[in-house]
């Protein structure tokens, strides 16, 4: 009687999923479109080993908050395509794609994506994907409403291997909950969300015999040794300078009476040309070919020469993004370098803050916890981790030990794997973080057969790593993510 009572309150103990749904509609291309949201927290149980009982057992681990779009006027869903869609950082939740982008709400900023005077608001989005896909937007671990359940630590989760895990163990969960295993399946990530989506690709495959029809990949880093500024690597240096040129000619430092294109077009020559193979050289540079490379590298980059001289011809972004307006007594932004900021001291190294974050966070938190309850009906208390700086700085990329983090091999085989799948990349002229010839170099080296290089179709917007903040390419993404979406079906 006693074994029988403890199983019961071991029973009406354990954690459930908290979900709630409701109806709405929204009017994208001139037609409205019926659509139900499901909002909350999944229970994410693992199998582990029962010592008492010597057997493997589900045991609760997590609670994954999701929400979710699904198209109402859709007979068979076999047929409708299903995205599931994710942030980066590491410890950043979904909200930026799900409320910029893709979703059928957005936050409202101006059009060139500067933040508007408080209080703020959520609009219609006219330019959302939900009438060619239905949506999934996951929080991992320790963002959003995600947390483990108790007796459980998060710190567990918090490293490349246990978030691809993690995150495709919910993949699954969710597409056996709500039958769509036939559906035609996406990823869609932003920064590193596209790491965290090339490692699913293979995850999915391998582990759950999942194939997907396609990535959309955003702001992309997947091989780290492009973006990692170290004295032993001077590939970022020169991946850099295009961006940085772009940066330039946008604040008007260079005299290049030339436009955007003609500009990057020159600084990429130059850096895959003679600048490559002036670092390559290093000490064995004759003093006339040394200084060649100053006077062409400050044209392109708007830094001085005396500067770059001093830096032995090799400018950090971190350098960079405090140098360039320095005299103007302004900095620019990693993430989006159109937006400049104003530091305390004008002498210090390196920027107090990066100026789009400044721009978009006040408007995202109030516009989703406003959201999230008065629309979505999804009640808590606790706070929606909108980007975990505690999260970021303690992740773990142990399974990369010695080594550059880099998951464009694991793409690689699940492209050769699956010949059908498509790759959309998205690249911001002005972003800084994960520059778009870094992002060219990785695709130029993934290894890919002749036969599959085709399935990469690369598209490029003038503004930065958030680059749908900004309306024209807002507007312009739409349309590429729905033909993307079409031909990949």
């Amino acid at each position: 009687m006693a074994e029988e009572t403890k199983k019961q309150e071991e029973k009406k103990d354990s954690p459930k999923d908290n979900i709630v749904t409701s109806k709405h509609s929204v009017k994208i291309g001139g037609k409205n479109i019926k659509y139900t949201v499901t909002t909350g927290t999944m229970v994410l149980k693992e199998e582990i080993v029962d010592k008492d009982k010597d057997a493997e057992v589900e045991k609760p681990r997590a609670q994954i908050f999701f929400v979710a779009y699904t198209r109402d006027d859709v007979k068979d869903k076999a047929k409708r395509p299903l995205t599931f869609s994710f942030n980066g950082g590491p410890g950043s939740s979904s909200v930026w794609l799900h409320l910029g982008v893709l979703g059928p709400r957005r936050v409202v900023l101006t059009d060139e994506g500067e933040m508007p005077k408080p209080p703020f608001k959520l609009t219609d989005n006219e330019y959302s994907v939900l009438d060619e896909t239905d949506l999934v937007f996951i929080d991992p671990m320790s963002t959003g409403f995600s947390r483990p359940v108790e007796g459980e630590k998060s710190k567990e989760w918090h490293s490349f291997t246990k978030d691809i895990q993690s995150v495709g163990d919910f993949i699954r969960l969710y597409t056996t909950r709500y039958n769509r295993w036939l559906s035609p399946k996406f990823l869609a990530g932003e920064s590193y969300g596209t790491t965290r989506a090339a490692g699913l690709s293979g995850y999915l495959q391998d582990r759950h015999g999942m194939m997907l029809n396609g990535l959309m990949l955003i702001s992309v880093v997947l091989d780290f040794t492009t973006i990692d500024f170290n004295l032993n690597n001077d590939l970022p240096f020169i991946l850099f300078v295009p961006a940085y040129a772009a940066t330039a000619w946008y604040h008007k430092k260079l005299n290049f009476k030339g436009s955007l294109k003609d500009v990057i077009k020159e600084a990429e020559a130059f850096a895959v040309g003679e600048y490559a193979s002036a670092l390559l050289k290093g000490a064995s540079l004759t003093p006339e070919e040394r200084e060649n490379i100053v006077q062409k590298l400050s044209r392109y980059t708007g830094i001085s020469e005396e500067f770059i001289r001093r830096s032995n011809l090799r400018i950090e972004d971190r350098h960079f993004f405090k140098e360039l307006l320095r005299e103007r007594g302004k900095t620019v932004g990693r993430l989006d370098s159109r937006f400049t900021g104003i530091d305390r001291l004008g002498v210090t190294e390196t920027i107090e803050y990066d100026p789009l974050f400044a721009q978009v966070n006040g408007p995202y938190t109030a516009a989703f916890n406003d959201y999230i309850r008065s629309e979505l009906k999804f009640e808590t208390d606790s706070p929606y981790e909108i980007l975990s700086e505690k999260v970021w700085m303690n992740w773990s990329y142990s399974y990369f030990q010695n080594q550059y983090v880099n998951v464009a091999e694991t793409l690689r085989q699940a492209m050769t794997f699956n010949k059908y799948m498509k790759i959309y990349v998205a690249n911001g002229y002005y972003d800084l973080g994960t520059p778009y010839s870094a992002t060219e170099y990785t695709f130029d080296h993934l290894g890919l057969d002749e036969s599959l290089r085709k399935n990469v179709s690369m598209y490029y917007y003038d503004s930065g790593h958030m680059m749908y903040i900004h309306m024209p390419s807002l507007k312009a993404m739409k349309n590429d993510l729905a033909k993307f979406i079409k031909d990949a079906n």
